[in-house]
């Protein structure tokens, strides 16, 4: 599903959106020193630090800032990778594993870091639970708590069993979790929002309505628009569910899924309290996992659900309904005030394509669910990488990333096929 160009009206965010100015779309040709195509976390966090390095950047964003994932996600802050440090270890060796953990903790702290220095307000609050929905992953959970501890110095996170966490989460679904005091949560519109501000204040060119139809290769990079173009050095692209076919190399490894949200009306604080005593945010084991936390005004924002079509479901609240009924039955029957759909992009293996096509070309991409925490820094890193310092880039681009079997015509359903039997393995007992 496409919208048009305005934020999608049923969601929250949109609703209680910060007063924000409008870009005016591009018109005519423009040279500038670095282009970056998308308006989301990674694209506006490159166009700020590229903006702060003295280049002459210049930012399209087909819609608004903010429009795409950036704007519509559960507002998580996940401290690491989208994989464990178990399985990143196994499956890259121990000192890469290291290195990508080293890069998350900066991930984590630039996000805390770009939303004090820029004075950007967004809600932030601090906490992560993560919650396991069988009792067989508990001891994994506990393991996991101690590998971090003892191997990479994380003292930050504990182990909660299952009387713990209840007094936690008023939920009888789960069986033990841990608490991350590193993790938490913000509200996604308005930090997007504020990354767009600063990256305007500090001198980069912002277009919204500016979709980039065209990218022409070479020693120089030329984007073309409906209403103009841009030459540049260098091109960025960050469009994560949204790039589409502009890079069919990049749409191979990248799958576009759907993934929805709702919010409750307000709760009193003792029916607030009841459902998360301590306003942390909060996330499962499920393989479709279900995110949830309480809004500034004390909503519950309940993400749960996802669909691999070109099309959202007619009734998205009827839709994630279920899935919150399901964790809070105390909640049956409840109004939903408001709920949205986007679109994100995930990878084969689950880990970001932070890449360079071209000496001057370079993509970050398929955050697979850890936006909010990667994705500035994947701007970050490409803003870097341009000005010359690669070690921390390359900490991402070395990682392989396999295209989805199918190609790009099948890929979806042979995808869905296989998001299914894990979905359905979600609800088996064991």
């Amino acid at each position: 599903m496409r919208e048009d160009s305005a934020y999608p009206e049923a969601s929250y965010y949109t609703a209680t959106a910060n007063p924000h100015e409008s870009f005016s779309p591009l018109k005519g040709e423009v040279k500038a020193d670095v282009c970056v195509i998308g308006g989301g976390y990674a694209g506006l966090s490159a166009a700020l630090h590229l903006a702060e390095h003295g280049y002459k950047t210049v930012l399209l964003e087909a819609n608004r800032v903010g429009w795409g994932a950036s704007g519509r996600n559960g507002g998580q802050i996940h401290p690491g990778q989208r994989r464990d440090q178990f399985a990143l270890e196994a499956s890259v060796g121990k000192d890469h594993a290291r290195a990508l953990w080293g890069l998350a903790e900066d991930a984590r702290k630039l996000v805390t870091g770009l939303i004090e220095r820029h004075g950007i307000d967004c809600d932030l609050t601090p906490g992560l639970i993560h919650c396991a929905h069988k009792q067989a992953y508990v001891d994994d959970y506990r393991a996991e708590v101690e590998h971090l501890r003892e191997t990479y110095g994380y003292d930050l996170i504990e182990f909660l069993d299952k009387d713990a966490l209840s007094e936690k989460v008023g939920s009888e679904g789960y069986f033990g979790g841990t608490l991350d005091h590193g993790g938490g949560h913000l509200h996604a519109l308005n930090f997007a929002l504020g990354l767009a501000k600063a990256a305007s204040d500090a001198g980069a060119g912002i277009h919204e309505n500016s979709r980039v139809t065209a990218i022409r290769r070479g020693k120089r990079v030329t984007l073309e628009t409906a209403e103009g173009s841009v030459s540049a050095d260098f091109c960025v692209v960050a469009c994560n569910g949204y790039l589409e076919n502009l890079l069919p190399k990049v749409a191979s490894r990248a799958l576009p899924i759907n993934n929805f949200i709702a919010t409750t009306r307000p709760l009193s604080e003792k029916e607030a309290r009841g459902l998360i005593r301590d306003r942390e945010a909060v996330s499962d084991s499920r393989f479709v996992v279900y995110y949830y936390r309480l809004t500034a005004d004390n909503r519950l924002l309940f993400g749960g659900g996802e669909n691999y079509s070109s099309r959202f479901p007619a009734d998205l609240p009827g839709f994630v309904r279920p899935h919150m009924e399901g964790i809070y039955p105390q909640l049956k029957g409840i109004e939903i005030e408001h709920a949205w759909g986007g679109t994100l992009a995930i990878t084969m293996k689950r880990m970001p394509y932070v890449t360079r096509l071209d000496p001057n070309l370079y993509v970050a991409t398929g955050f697979s669910g850890q936006g909010v925490t990667i994705a500035p820094l994947a701007g970050q890193l490409v803003a870097e990488a341009i000005n010359g310092q690669m070690s921390r880039f390359d900490v991402f681009s070395t990682l392989k990333t396999p295209a989805f079997p199918g190609g790009t015509a099948l890929r979806h359903p042979i995808m869905a096929m296989a998001l299914l039997w894990f979905s359905l393995r979600d609800r088996m007992p064991f």
